[in-house]
């Protein structure tokens, strides 16, 4: 049986021969649990894994007052140290480049680096077991273990999407999904290894998350594209252990905080959290059973298949045209061929964009409308969600709040952050699917919901910052998800790993403006009227600190402001590409897997 595929391609690049999942020829079936290893269900969930150690930033509402104690920090210089954990976090560029040129195994080894040394040095200054750092060093610190979440993110969800392209609004969800629990798992982690020590929940942070992507290094990395008709089936139960995991830790937080638990209680609630985020594993391995036993089955002579009229993608290569031929079997790029007119790459850039959904280049992509459309919003809307979150643990301490509540209400955060996240995934993509709903109006409606939180924050009446960690979690979850597939599916998935890097660059630069020249500052004004009020002056103090209502009312009016701002710009987006939302984005993709299907029979 010969298949014969009618591609234009390089010379040096010939069609591979069509197999499922990286797997050998239909003969020679590999070993049952080499195949695991190798399989495309095995490789999402180490993702999930990965994914669950990368939500380290999202603690440091839990640590941040043992860093302001320990060195002795006002807020302005904390908020300082919280912007570059942001910058650090959402400066994703170098490792987008990083993954266009090297191994997903190299990108996740050197994010296990960062992490480790990053978060390392910061317990090392925290425990006092180096000198005393000066503040550039404790912010170099922790914009090189926060940066270490981007690594990551393009070894584990860039590979997850390329894998799964039809699916990738509910990929999406769920491995963000997993990152906005892993606040919430850590804690109940720590809790069980170290107790109460907030110092020692800094050294986990540094250790754990590196020790995952070490082990599941070699296991993430991109296979060939197949659709299976049972995929959306096995994305839901991933969806419902998911569901049970966070629902189990909403309830033992709030168990927690009402009773004391005993160190072989927290052991316990540990082990099930571990035991639930294996769950996953076992239905990979099931569903890899089942495509192990086809494998070995014989093959079907079904002719020749013809592949004609494949997308053009209009690129700049050597200052001219080129046409971007997709192999249908492995959806990477195979052949390019050089088209006859002659044209200036920047006339390239700034005239000749492909189609939304087709794939843009780097540059036709960064200097469009949309994308400068999705940098306001991007900038509005994490850039405030981000301020409450690192300003949550001060936030609770000014209203009165023990430590234990604080830390709920970071737990809190982190679980509605999945929530947040699972929901823009799965209901996104169905409300797209049947309804076309455009994706950029749900992006919209979240930022306007955001608004909700941050004003319950700045006139909070009693358990009012409960409700306001939920909601401002919740739409902080949802944005990330949903700004990462509109990144997918205007611009193309060629390039899609620096693109969806350079999609929330405007989250940085929104965070340390509205966090460290907004927020920090007018927290220390109302700190130093009350020492007058009391006759000490700002030297006669160690901390800052600010007590009442009033602390945050100001600077959460304005972030309120900012993100209603964020939300309006996001609906000229939605003007913009309305008509593209009503087509078959999918299409293309759908094809493709129906002749990869043809060729594996």
């Amino acid at each position: 049986m010969s298949i014969h595929f009618n591609l234009t391609t390089h010379p040096s690049h010939h069609p591979p021969h069509p197999q499922t999942m990286g797997e050998p020829p239909p003969t020679k079936p590999l070993p049952f649990a080499v195949h695991v290893i190798r399989g495309r269900w095995f490789s999402l969930f180490a993702s999930f894994l990965v994914m669950t150690g990368a939500g380290a930033t999202y603690l440091f509402g839990v640590y941040s007052k043992e860093i302001k104690s320990s060195l002795g920090y006002d807020q302005t210089t904390l908020n300082l140290l919280g912007f570059f954990k942001d910058l650090g976090a959402n400066v994703g560029v170098p490792s987008g480049l990083l993954a266009e040129i090297t191994p997903t195994w190299f990108v996740l080894l050197l994010g296990s680096a960062l992490n480790f040394s990053g978060y390392f040095m910061i317990w090392l200054a925290v425990t006092n077991r180096i000198s005393k750092p000066k503040v550039w060093q404790m912010c170099l610190y922790i914009c090189i273990g926060a940066n270490s979440q981007n690594f990551a993110n393009t070894g584990a969800l860039v590979t997850s999407v390329s894998n799964f392209p039809e699916g990738r609004g509910v990929v999406l969800g769920l491995l963000k999904g997993f990152t906005g629990l892993s606040g919430a798992i850590m804690t109940q982690i720590y809790s069980a290894v170290y107790g109460n020590d907030s110092k020692s929940l800094i050294l986990l942070i540094a250790w754990l998350p590196a020790a995952i992507s070490v082990v599941f290094v070699y296991t993430i990395r991109t296979m060939s594209l197949v659709r299976q008709p049972n995929e959306l089936r096995l994305f839901y139960r991933f969806l419902y252990v998911s569901v049970f995991l966070a629902l189990f830790i909403m309830a033992m937080t709030i168990a927690q905080n009402l009773v004391t638990f005993s160190r072989t209680s927290y052991a316990g609630s540990a082990l099930v959290v571990i035991f639930l985020l294996f769950v996953p594993l076992f239905i990979s391995i099931r569903e890899e059973l089942n495509l192990w036993k086809q494998s070995k089955q014989l093959p079907i002579d079904v002719g020749d298949v013809n592949i004609n009229n494949p997308d053009n993608v209009n690129d700049c290569e050597n200052a001219g045209y080129s046409q971007n031929v997709t192999n249908v079997t492995n959806g990477t790029d195979v052949a390019k061929t050089k088209g006859e007119g002659k044209m200036s790459c920047f006339a390239n850039v700034f005239l000749n964009k492909p189609e939304r959904g087709e794939d843009y280049t780097i540059l036709q992509a960064l200097l469009s409308t949309d994308m400068l459309i999705l940098f306001i919003s991007t900038f509005c809307g994490l850039g405030t969600s981000l301020t409450a979150v690192d300003n949550l643990g001060q936030i609770g301490e000014s209203l009165g709040y023990p430590p234990k509540t604080i830390k709920s209400f970071v737990s809190l955060l982190s679980i509605w952050n999945y929530f947040g996240r699972i929901f823009a995934g799965f209901v996104s993509e169905i409300l797209l699917v049947k309804y076309k709903f455009p994706r950029p109006l749900m992006f919209s409606l979240v930022l306007f919901l955001s608004c909700v939180g941050l004003i319950m924050i700045a006139f909070p009446i009693p358990g009012s910052v409960y409700v306001a960690s939920i909601i401002i979690g919740f739409s902080f979850g949802a944005q990330l998800p949903l700004i990462f597939a509109i990144i997918s599916e205007l611009f193309g998935l060629k390039y899609y790993s620096t693109l969806f890097n350079c999609g929330q660059l405007g989250s940085p630069l929104g965070t340390y403006i509205l966090n460290v020249k907004v927020t920090g500052p007018l927290y220390d004004r109302e700190a130093v009227k009350e020492l007058a009020k009391k006759g000490l002056t700002r030297g006669a103090v160690k901390e800052l600190i600010c007590m009442g209502s009033h602390c945050y009312r100001l600077s959460f009016i304005i972030l309120a402001c900012v993100c209603c701002f964020g939300g309006l710009a996001s609906l000229i987006l939605v003007i913009r590409t309305r008509e593209f939302y009503n087509g078959g984005i999918y299409k293309k993709f759908r094809e493709r897997g129906q002749v990869s299907q043809q060729t594996k029979s």
